[in-house]
């Protein structure tokens, strides 16, 4: 039956998700304010990371979190002038992070990662854009050859679901070494892991293949309200609404009564221009550095740190200037100038996502909180809410990844 549906954020989530419903034959209208691109969907580092199986919330992380400190030179801050933002989340986020809670999430994102490529590539496909997903695998690389020991050894260790991990062979360390001047003192190539291409072609095609199939972008900001029992965009009519405005979905929520104890887990990039990167070079993860390296069309982007606080702070500089630092100390083929940005991932406590339909409002539904899988995870997204809006069976159990998991507000 064909819904009038609005779809609030036009990030990779929402974009997916409306392409996927205006395709089913709904009347899609995306709310989105964003028309300089700034949100993290157009942001990140490309990377199409279905090993990510482990949630970050987890016993080895909170061991870890101390020597990970951006006071100790790691990627991890908790900034004192937002303490009251973090210190909201952080007593959610080390429950979440017990054996039990941790195994139970651990099931619940691998059974959604599994999901994730097969999605993608009908996506691409239908998006008629040629090697818009690359599906080349990805390397972590170390200097040090006591990090690199223990840095290979745990990640055979870990869940990483289809993606397999081995030693980087002759031809990857040398696709390391022609952008890398320092020597490498070991390095792993993950096999089955994939990357978009270019950031500005995806949303330039997913904004096209919406505007194809009838559906259409205004670019405003849109306002929950509830009356009797259902859900209303203040000033458009839409018989279904989709919440998936990113950060911005908490405020959202709280018409219907729905819990979402999101923090901004603030991520840094520089870019450069690529004159010097291999175009065909995957995506270089520097692990001590807790830093990730991405060609995209025309530029090269080095990204990093998970700095927990308010999305609308200022920025830090220091984060930038440390990027920086790092590009110099390896000896990275990236030249200044370069452009600088700062943004907010959506991340709740369990580090899973929240995709569901509403229990207190029945023409509610949500699709957000993918922290640093919203690229990975736009496609298999939209595919299950459109099965949520078709009342049709999701590709995956719903239930984790409930609101329901926070408890209610009424």
């Amino acid at each position: 039956m064909q819904r009038q549906v609005a779809v609030i954020g036009g990030g990779v989530v929402g974009l997916a998700s409306a392409v996927r419903l205006a395709r089913d034959g709904h009347r899609v209208t995306v709310f989105d304010h964003d028309d300089s691109r700034q949100a993290p969907s157009w942001n990140n580092a490309g990377h199409i990371a279905i090993e990510q199986v482990e949630p970050l919330a987890s016993p080895a992380s909170v061991r870890s979190a101390w020597r990970r400190r951006f006071a100790a030179g790691g990627a991890l801050d908790l900034p004192p002038a937002m303490a009251r933002d973090w210190l909201v989340f952080l007593p959610r986020y080390l429950a979440a992070s017990r054996p039990s809670r941790f195994r139970h999430g651990s099931a619940a994102l691998g059974s959604l990662l599994a999901t994730a490529m097969p999605a993608w590539r009908r996506l691409a496909a239908s998006l008629d854009t040629p090697g818009l997903l690359r599906e080349d695998g990805h390397l972590v690389a170390w200097c040090d050859a006591r990090a690199a020991q223990a840095g290979a050894a745990a990640w055979r260790r870990a869940q990483t679901g289809a993606v397999t991990v081995a030693d980087a062979g002759a031809e990857d360390r040398a696709r390391i070494a022609a952008v890398c001047a320092v020597p490498i003192a070991g390095a792993v190539r993950f096999t089955g892991s994939g990357q978009i291409a270019d950031l500005a072609t995806l949303v330039d095609a997913l904004e096209a293949a919406l505007e194809s199939a009838g559906g259409r972008i205004v670019r405003a900001t849109a306002n929950v309200a509830v009356r009797d029992g259902r859900a209303t965009i203040v000033g458009h009519d839409a018989d279904l609404v989709l919440v998936a405005a990113g950060i911005g979905s908490a405020p959202l929520l709280a018409a219907a009564g729905e819990p979402a104890p999101l923090i901004a887990e603030r991520g840094y990039h520089i870019r450069a221009a690529a004159d010097h990167w291999p175009a065909d070079c995957p995506p270089i993860v520097f692990e001590e550095r807790s830093m990730i390296v991405t060609r995209y069309a025309d530029r090269v982007q080095a990204s990093g740190f998970v700095e927990f606080g308010n999305a609308a702070a200022p920025p830090d500089p220091r984060k930038w200037q440390r990027l920086e630092a790092q590009v110099r100390a390896l000896g990275l083929a990236m030249a200044p100038p370069f452009s600088r940005w700062m943004g907010a991932r959506p991340t709740l406590p369990d580090y899973l996502p929240a995709i569901g339909r509403s229990e207190r409002v029945a023409n509610l539904v949500y699709a957000f909180g993918h922290q640093h899988l919203g690229l990975t995870l736009a496609a298999t997204t939209g595919e299950i809410v459109a099965a949520l809006i078709a009342d049709r069976p999701a590709p995956v159990d719903c239930a984790p990844f409930s609101l329901e998991r926070f408890g209610a507000r009424r």
